[in-house]
């Protein structure tokens, strides 16, 4: 595969892992560095705190079921080991609570590093529309 082709499946197996919430799934995914994510007006920094109060915490506290699904996607590749993914999402949610459902959406950007060979997410930021 291409590197235009792994950051495509990359961006396939996070989706799968917010619609999961897996925690080995939602780990392999992600750099050995400093990782962040921006959820509209909320920051998470280092990968436990992302999977725990982000995933868990928000998504899973709130969501039954959650698709994320991606439309438009660009690569930008900033040098070899460093890309930026931009893409249109939309969310097919069901909430926990009332059972009905719910959906958003907006732009997220994820910027990738390669490590050992392998593309991995470095950070990821949400945008509502």
């Amino acid at each position: 595969m291409n590197n235009q082709e792994q950051i495509l499946q990359v961006v396939e197996n996070y989706k799968k892992a917010i619609h999961t919430q897996n925690k080995d799934d939602f780990y392999q995914l992600w750099s050995k560095q400093q990782c962040s994510l921006i959820s509209i007006t909320k920051t998470f920094i280092g990968l436990d705190h992302i999977f725990q109060e982000f995933l868990i915490d928000c998504i899973q506290a709130a969501y039954q079921t959650i698709d994320l699904i991606s439309e438009d996607i660009q690569i930008n590749m900033i040098q070899d080991d460093y890309a930026i993914v931009i893409f249109q999402y939309h969310t097919e949610c069901i909430k926990r609570d009332t059972l009905e459902s719910y959906g958003i959406q907006g732009l997220e950007t994820q910027v990738m590093i390669k490590e050992d060979h392998e593309w991995k997410l470095l950070h990821v930021h949400y945008s509502k529309a």
